[in-house]
């Protein structure tokens, strides 16, 4: 009777069911694992520079490929160093399996009374519960094919998320007879359709009623991969519609519908747009208080709120209690309302919207605030040069927001960030693992401000020896400059761990380029300098290279919804008459 390795038994697993590259530090506990990995024909061991790179790099995989993301780490602190990425999948609903060595099942001190028996052991399965769906130490071979199947099925079902199997070394080693190996089938879904139509029904009874309708595109639109779904849908009925942070990769912004992006750093335009709307039908967003603001009785203030989500959790457990909420997979509830819902153009709300984005987009905002326009004048530099089918990953900060504002997005480009978790850092190795999931020619450009570059150094690396097509953008003002605009407004400007006076320095970044290999270009757009387009020939010329683009430490973002405010009066606030002429509905509600 044949025999297979446990190890191998893994990699074979894994690459029958679509996975091609397998992020990972090599260590002492997963040799067997790395090994054999590296003499599968049909597989790509990734060896990075910290775990924690391999953790985002896989979840970037997974984004992109809209699939199965993988990570290994060897016991103990390479175990550990995974949170930070396994977080990230968890909130922000990316399916990843995460692979720990562990010691040897003779090492492992179960329930023994003591801190520690083998060498760098760690029980992080019990670390990791509340940030994975699923976490098992698979401590005897017999049970490994089931818990590795398991783990697939569990990560990719329902509300996708990651999962973790600790792997004892000498488990990694065994042999497993090929009767052992066996599969599981997906568990049957329990819905109630009858209960589902009649939900979508009202759905589409509410938006034929309506006069102001307007849909908010969600993350969950890229986890269940229905783009093509949701441009159907868009194209039939006409409904405006706005996105959140992590919805913004499902949008064409380029379409005449598209209003903007919501939330406490949203367009100002999408957020008044969401107050005035008297239906709003929500598409996998948790309208959560970023998307909200603090004031919810703003959100939505005269009309009805449907709520689609997969996670039920969600859903009754929202900041928004009066609402509709169906519980339903989003695909699948596109596929239905298509064939349901008749083309709807209410020309008097069209035209209201309309003058929402002429007098309150992102560049009427730039004038309006006097803000610095650098950082602005770099994302709109990236809407002209980027091809429909580039990338964009923008790490956590004023550069994520900058970039949020500004960017248009194609319906063929795509937009990472890190969202729930806010994870400064990860735009870097997130940018590795969609490069290595991506079938095309893309360009991705990575942009990242000084401080969350510094935090991913490592990451650099990868980019020359793989010469993956990864512009690094690294908007340098030599601050945290999300944070030293909390200290400007409620620390009275005390700038400890933000600026030079206050601790925090930043690396000679053109040094850094060329110690990882790095074409380097400089562009210095600080004292008011005119943005200047030939500033950046080197930049578009080049497959891979870092731009180091200076601006000065006072630039911020804006408009930015304090918290004691409702949605549609993001500060700075527009005068108050000017306001009042420009809603539709009663306000009462402003905290002056």
């Amino acid at each position: 009777m044949e025999k297979i390795k446990a190890s191998d038994y893994i990699v074979e697993w894994l690459s029958a069911h679509g996975v091609d590259t397998v992020f990972g530090y090599q260590g002492g506990m997963v040799t067997h694992l790395a090994d054999s990995i590296s003499n599968h024909s049909k597989m790509k061991f990734v060896q990075v520079y910290h775990e924690q790179t391999a953790a985002f790099a896989a979840v970037g995989y997974a984004r992109h490929n809209c699939r199965l993301g993988i990570a290994i780490a060897t016991s103990g602190p390479g175990a550990t160093n995974l949170i930070t990425g396994i977080a990230d999948a968890f909130f922000d609903s990316v399916p990843v399996i995460f692979i720990t060595g562990q010691v040897n099942t003779y090492e492992y001190k179960y329930e023994k009374p003591i801190r520690q028996l083998g060498f760098q052991e760690t029980n992080i399965v019990e670390v990791v519960k509340p940030i994975t769906k699923y976490a098992k130490l698979v401590d005897k071979i017999e049970d490994l094919p089931n818990e590795l199947a398991k783990a697939f099925e569990i990560a990719n079902s329902g509300r996708k998320g990651p999962v973790l199997l600790d792997l004892p070394m000498n488990i990694q080693r065994e042999f497993l007879f090929h009767e052992q190996l066996a599969d599981i089938k997906p568990q049957e879904k329990t819905t109630n359709l009858a209960a589902q139509e009649l939900e979508l029904k009202n759905v589409v009874d509410e938006i034929k009623k309506s006069k102001r309708p307007l849909l908010l595109i969600g993350g969950g639109i890229a986890t269940a991969n229905a783009f093509e779904l949701l441009n159907s849908f868009l194209e039939k009925t006409q409904l405006p519609f706005v996105s959140s942070l992590l919805g913004k990769t499902a949008c064409n912004e380029k379409l005449e519908h598209y209003v903007g992006t919501i939330g406490s750093y949203g367009n100002r335009c999408a957020n008044m747009a969401i107050a005035n709307a008297d239906l709003l039908l929500v598409l996998g967003a948790r309208l959560d208080v970023r998307q909200t603001g603090g004031v919810v009785s703003g959100f939505v203030k005269e009309g009805k709120i449907i709520h689609l989500d997969i996670d039920r959790n969600e859903l009754e457990h929202s900041r928004i209690s009066d609402k509709s909420n169906i519980n339903i997979d989003i695909s699948d509830a596109l596929k239905r309302l298509i064939s349901r819902v008749e083309p709807l153009f209410n020309s008097e709300w069209h035209n209201y919207l309309t003058m929402l984005k002429n007098n309150y987009n992102q560049t009427r905002e730039i004038i309006r605030t006097q803000v610095k326009s650098a950082p602005y004048d770099l994302m709109n530099y990236l809407n002209i040069i980027s091809e429909d089918t580039d990338i964009y990953c923008a790490d956590v900060g004023q550069n994520q927001m900058w970039a949020m504002q500004m960017l248009q997005l194609t319906q063929n480009q795509r937009f990472y960030t890190s969202g729930g978790f806010g994870a400064m850092g990860s735009a870097l190795p997130i940018s590795l693992g969609v490069a290595f999931a991506k079938k095309n020619d893309a360009t991705i450009y990575s942009i990242n401000g000084d401080g969350g570059t510094h935090m991913a150094l490592q990451s650099l690396m990868l980019i020359k020896q793989y010469d993956l097509p990864i512009k690094v953008i690294v908007i340098n003002n030599k601050t945290l400059g999300m944070i030293t605009q909390f200290q400007e407004l409620y620390f009275n400007n005390n700038m400890v761990g933000t600026t030079a006076h206050g601790g925090y320095l930043v690396p000679d970044f053109e040094s850094l380029a060329k110690a990882y290999g790095l074409n380097y270009f400089r562009v210095d757009q600080t004292n008011n300098r005119q943005f200047d387009k030939s500033d950046f020939i080197g930049f578009v010329q080049s497959k891979n290279c870092l731009l180091e683009y200076i601006i000065d430490n006072d630039c911020r973002v804006y408009p930015k919804l304090e918290f004691n405010q409702p949605i549609y009066n993001s500060s700075p606030a527009l005068p108050r008459d000017e306001l009042i002429d420009a809603m539709l509905i009663k306000i009462v509600d402003i905290n002056d």
